[in-house]
């Protein structure tokens, strides 16, 4: 699973900065830097949850 995890990072990861060159307007850009910080702030908030009382998964 944390396999799969980590394949799907580096997919969307390249994906947004596919996407982040494509765009031509500095506004438009920094929407997307936003989102990005959006979205890492959410998956740091729910890290702890995830994490057994045994301690991370292997």
């Amino acid at each position: 699973m944390e396999d799969e995890n980590i394949a799907l990072n580096s997919v969307l990861g390249l994906e947004l900065n596919r996407v982040f060159f494509a765009v031509r307007e500095t506004t438009n850009k920094q929407k997307i830097i936003e989102f990005a910080r959006e979205v890492l702030e959410s998956e740091r908030t729910e890290l702890p949850d995830s994490v057994s009382p045994d301690g991370p998964a292997r």
